[in-house]
C-alpha cells in the first residue's frame, strides 16, 4: 500500500553513522578553543610583564571640587602608550574595559569603574584632550573617543572614555580642555 492523500507516514531519521569521526572533530574542536584562550591569557600576562615598571595611578582625592558638570556615564575603554592607539596597558587594571562614570573636578579627572580599579588623573598631569576615532584596539565614528593624554610617572599614557550620549561628551570635551593647565581655585588665591 502506497501512502496516499490522508494518510500518515511516520517520520524515522537516518541512523547516525561515523561516531568516531565526529567525536573526533568535536574534540579537535575543543582543543582549539583551549589552545586559543590559553594564547590569550599568555599574551596578556607577558604584556603585563614587560609593563611591570610602570608607575601606579595616583590614589583618588575623597572629593572633587566641581566644575558644574555632574557625573559622565559611559564606557572605560581603557588606556595605551602615548601614539600607539593599539598598545594596551594592562597593568593596575588600567586594561579593563569596563561601564564607568566620568567626575571632573579641579583636582583632576575620576573615572569610578565598575568591576575594576577607579582610576584618577591629577589636573596637573594632563597633557591635552580631544578626540578619536578609537583606542586599546576598539574603533568608533570620527571624534567618538574622548581622549586624555596625561603623564603617568615618567610614561606619556592616553585614557579613552566615550560617553553614552554625545551631547555629554561634547560637553565633558569642553571641561576638560578647560581644565588643561588650569590651577585650581586655591591656586588662584596663592599667585
Amino acid at each position: 500500500m502506497t501512502p496516499g492523500v490522508g494518510m500518515l507516514v511516520a517520520a524515522t531519521s537516518a541512523p547516525v553513522t561515523q561516531w568516531p569521526e565526529r567525536l573526533m572533530l568535536v574534540g579537535l574542536v575543543l582543543v582549539a578553543i583551549l589552545a586559543a584562550l590559553w594564547g590569550m591569557r599568555r599574551g596578556w600576562r607577558r604584556r603585563a610583564d614587560r609593563q611591570v615598571d610602570l608607575s601606579a595611578p595616583a590614589p583618588a582625592p575623597s572629593a572633587l571640587t566641581s566644575v558644574d558638570l555632574g557625573p559622565v556615564p559611559g564606557v572605560y575603554l581603557g588606556s595605551t602608550f602615548h601614539g600607539d592607539w593599539l598598545d594596551r596597558i594592562v597593568v593596575h587594571e588600567m586594561g579593563v574595559r569596563s561601564r564607568a562614570s566620568c567626575e571632573v573636578g579641579y583636582e583632576g579627572i575620576l573615572l569610578r569603574r565598575e568591576g575594576a580599579r577607579d582610576l584618577f588623573v591629577p589636573a596637573e598631569n594632563l597633557f591635552s584632550v580631544g578626540t578619536a576615532r578609537g583606542i586599546a584596539g576598539k574603533a568608533y565614528e570620527r571624534g567618538g573617543v574622548l581622549v586624555v593624554t596625561w603623564d603617568l610617572g615618567d610614561k606619556v599614557v592616553d585614557t579613552g572614555f566615550r560617553a553614552d550620549a554625545a551631547e555629554d561628551q561634547e560637553s565633558l570635551l569642553a571641561v576638560l580642555q578647560g581644565l588643561v593647565g588650569q590651577q585650581t581655585p586655591a591656586e588662584e588665591g596663592t599667585t
